[in-house]
């Protein structure tokens, strides 16, 4: 039987969390999730139950009505005894509430979310005449304050990728397996560095998803198309050194394909990479929190930097909708746009004319005209 690609592996890892997570939910939910099967991918509609559930727990123990209530026991008609105040608490309990002994927060994005994947939930029993009217368009949608984009500058960037080759300032513990494993790290940085892939993106490659014919890589995108992203000569080079090194790997069952392993012989995870990130980011700065996202956002920085094409970078990154880009990288674009303020002259070279170089147009403009700019 031929091994299953990463995204069909994640793929059931999704659907066997989604269907325990049915299990809790009541039972009619069943209904509307199943309404999702062929136009949400499975990571967004575990959110979506997550949220469900959450919004269940919140009725049993901050409503009175629903106190003596278990999970299973609600209906979709109790649905309909829920008003736009009921609402507006739960949004604010979700900002902070404890959970097992825990302090749980939630930013704004994470409310907007949850009120979100509501509403749909309550559409669906709307548009099927299950209940009769939706309280969450009552409540308006959570504002969302704008954090400034943390990216890395060039010189980080330089530092970064020279950290990750040398072992320059890390622990002694860290060093004990970098001169191991600093082929693969340099070859991973610098693949996410250098094509803006996602994570995710980059953790699903196979080996043969790398094409060094035409220097591109094939991935998966967010939402489950299939695109090639380029790269150029520093990845390819970090890349080749990285392969050389991964023939003598003998990768676990399951994992033969996988371009990138661990120290364990596994194919590398989401977490792996976080850390990665992190280990090698506190050699270069300690006051910017780095990510592998924001390996993400330097990319799409610089690119568009170089390109000024915002269109080039939406496809590249991946984003279905320009204005997520626009969106990302507004701060630059208005940088573009305020240093473009003095390219269109309006008088100057008028003033030009009737100035010192006036001799010399002499000869090239008719006395007529010459003598229409004398008397201005």
């Amino acid at each position: 039987m031929a091994e299953k690609t990463y995204t069909e592996q994640q793929n059931i890892k999704y659907k066997k969390k989604l269907n325990e997570l049915l299990d809790i939910l009541p039972d009619f939910c069943t209904q509307y999730f199943d309404s999702l099967e062929f136009n949400k991918q499975p990571r967004t509609k575990i959110a979506y139950a997550m949220d469900i559930k959450g919004f269940f727990e919140f009725l049993i123990e901050c409503i009175p009505k629903f106190s003596s209530y278990a999970m299973k026991d609600f209906k979709p008609q109790d649905l309909e005894k829920i008003d736009g105040t009921d609402i507006t608490r739960y949004l604010r309990h979700v900002k902070l509430y404890k959970k097992n002994g825990r302090d749980i927060t939630n930013s704004e994005s994470a409310a907007k979310r949850k009120l979100c994947a509501l509403r749909r939930f309550y559409e669906y029993y709307c548009r099927y005449e299950i209940i009769s009217f939706n309280p969450t368009i009552k409540v308006d949608m959570p504002k969302i304050h704008e954090k400034a984009i943390i990216r890395m500058e060039p010189n980080e960037v330089a530092e970064f990728l020279d950290n990750v080759e040398s072992g320059n300032k890390l622990t002694k513990t860290q060093l004990q397996s970098h001169e191991k494993l600093k082929t693969r790290d340099l070859a991973l940085l610098t693949l996410m560095l250098g094509t803006g892939i996602r994570v995710s993106e980059c953790v699903g490659l196979d080996i043969n998803d790398v094409d060094f014919d035409n220097d591109r890589i094939r991935v998966i995108r967010k939402g489950g198309s299939e695109s090639f992203v380029y790269f150029g000569d520093e990845v390819r080079e970090a890349l080749l050194n990285y392969l050389e090194e991964r023939k003598n790997l003998t990768p676990d069952e399951g994992h033969e394909n996988a371009l990138f392993i661990s120290a364990k012989k596994k194919r590398l995870c989401v977490r792996s990479v976080e850390l990665l990130v992190k280990k090698y980011a506190q050699t270069v700065t300690t006051v910017k929190h780095i990510t592998p996202h924001k390996l993400r956002s330097t990319y799409g920085t610089n690119l568009y930097q170089e390109s000024q094409d915002i269109y080039l970078v939406a496809d590249v990154l991946g984003h279905k909708d320009v204005n997520t880009t626009r969106k990302h990288y507004a701060e630059i674009v208005e940088e573009n746009k305020r240093s473009a303020r003095n390219i269109v002259k309006l008088r100057k070279d008028w003033q030009c004319i009737k100035g010192d170089t006036l001799p010399l147009l002499c000869g090239r403009i008719s006395p007529f005209i010459i003598l229409i700019i004398l008397l201005i």
